[in-house]
C-alpha cells in the first residue's frame, strides 16, 4: 500500500493491463470508463473522496477499464486484495453499481440524474457535463433537458 499524487488527466489503468490495483481517493476525483468500438467514452464510475476504484476483473486477466484523474489527486493504491479493502467501502460500491444497473434498465432520464444527485451530491459541479451524459446513458442534450425538468418541477414545488 502506498500513497501517490496524480495530475488531473493522469490514467491510472489503462484498457488491457493485468494484474491491475485498487485505488482508494483521498483527495480528488477519479473515473472509470470505457471505449466503445466506435472511439466512444462510456463512464462506469466516479470516485470522489472516500470512494475506491478498480476493476473486478479475475487478476491474471486483462483489464476492461481505463481508470483517469478527473481532479489532481491523492490515492492510496492497494493490492487488488479484499482483505485490503474496507468492507463499508466495498458494500457501498456494490450498492451503488447495483442501483445503476437497474436505473440504467428501467429509469427516465430525470431519474437518473435525480438518482446520480444523491448518490454523488458533492462532485457535480466538479465533472464535465459529458461525463455526467456518459455515465446515465444519454446524450449531453438529454442531460440538458432533465436538468431543465428537473429545476422547472421544483419551481413547481415550491
Amino acid at each position: 500500500m502506498k500513497k501517490i499524487s496524480i495530475k488531473k488527466g493522469t490514467l491510472l489503468q489503462h484498457k488491457g493491463d493485468v494484474n491491475t490495483m485498487v485505488y482508494e481517493v483521498e483527495s480528488g476525483l477519479l473515473r472509470s470508463f470505457s471505449i466503445d468500438a466506435k472511439g466512444k467514452e462510456h463512464v462506469f464510475l466516479f470516485a470522489p473522496e472516500g470512494w475506491i476504484v478498480a476493476d473486478a476483473i479475475a487478476p491474471e486477466e486483462a483489464s476492461e477499464l481505463f481508470i483517469e484523474a478527473i481532479e489532481d489527486s491523492i490515492v492510496i493504491v492497494k493490492e487488488r486484495d479484499v482483505s485490503s479493502v474496507d468492507p463499508i467501502v466495498l458494500a457501498k460500491r456494490i450498492s451503488v453499481l447495483q442501483n445503476r444497473v437497474i436505473r440504467l434498465m428501467s429509469a427516465s432520464a430525470i431519474e437518473r440524474y435525480e438518482a446520480f444527485l444523491k448518490t454523488y451530491p458533492d462532485i457535480v459541479q466538479r465533472v464535465p457535463q459529458k461525463m455526467i451524459a456518459s455515465f446515465l446513458g444519454i446524450t449531453p442534450e438529454a442531460l440538458s433537458k432533465a436538468k431543465g425538468d428537473k429545476m422547472r418541477s421544483s419551481i413547481k414545488g415550491i
